[in-house]
């Protein structure tokens, strides 16, 4: 399994992460969001590399172009609700893709400790193609390791892309021994190394689905 953190890079990238966690900027939700988008769509380009090239005549007005172009079946599933602005920063950029949702959430048995329950999914199948699961928090890596089991009822992709804006190292861990080695890549944007009682990461942002679409009950 690969890891890639693009925040340890400098880039554009970590302005938008600040802000995400910046507890004043946060008051903006159509803001908050939009960072999510735009970093989807900044991973959305690094993962771009790695797919398979091929070249394609193009014609111009004047003449023809010879171009590499990405040969690839893609499917971008997102585990709902916070991983939809995300979604929709790689849906920009690879708009050809199939789509897929994923329903996870926590069932809590007291004010601590929890299951995640799958109650929902619709996709495409997936069998030889390329899986990208978008989740914009990577807490105990519990929704993911689902979410994927989930996917797979749709067929074997022939590569996976776990993308993530902030995860805890323990997370990281987690999903190295859940998820196929040599078919896996994780890119997120940092990784940050506690997790509170609450499985929360810390320092991490805050609920990023209740700071997008507003606290639920």
């Amino acid at each position: 399994m690969i890891i890639i953190n693009l925040g340890d890079n400098n880039s554009i990238l970590n302005q938008f992460v600040a802000e995400l966690r910046d507890i004043h900027i946060q008051k903006d939700r159509l803001r908050f969001r939009r960072n999510i988008e735009r970093i989807g769509e900044i991973m959305a380009y690094e993962i771009s590399k790695k797919f398979d090239y091929h070249p394609q005549e193009i014609e111009s007005p004047l003449g023809y172009a010879s171009m590499q172009l990405p040969q690839q079946d893609i499917v971008i599933s997102t585990i709902l609700r916070a991983g939809l602005p995300f979604h929709q920063g790689f849906l920009n950029y690879l708009d050809y893709a199939e789509n897929a949702f994923v329903s996870a959430y926590r069932r809590y048995e007291d004010q601590i400790n929890f299951d995640i329950q799958i109650e929902y999914i619709a996709s495409p199948r997936i069998e030889g193609k390329t899986l990208l699961i978008t989740d914009p928090m990577l807490a105990t890596g519990s929704s993911m390791e689902l979410a994927y089991e989930a996917l797979l009822t749709k067929g074997r992709p022939k590569h996976i892309h776990i993308a993530s804006i902030i995860a805890s190292q323990q997370a990281i861990e987690y999903i190295k021994k859940k998820m196929p080695d040599s078919q896996t890549t994780v890119w997120v944007a940092a990784i940050d190394s506690q997790l509170n009682d609450h499985s929360y990461i810390i320092p991490g942002l805050g609920d990023a689905g209740d700071l997008s679409f507003g606290e639920k009950e």
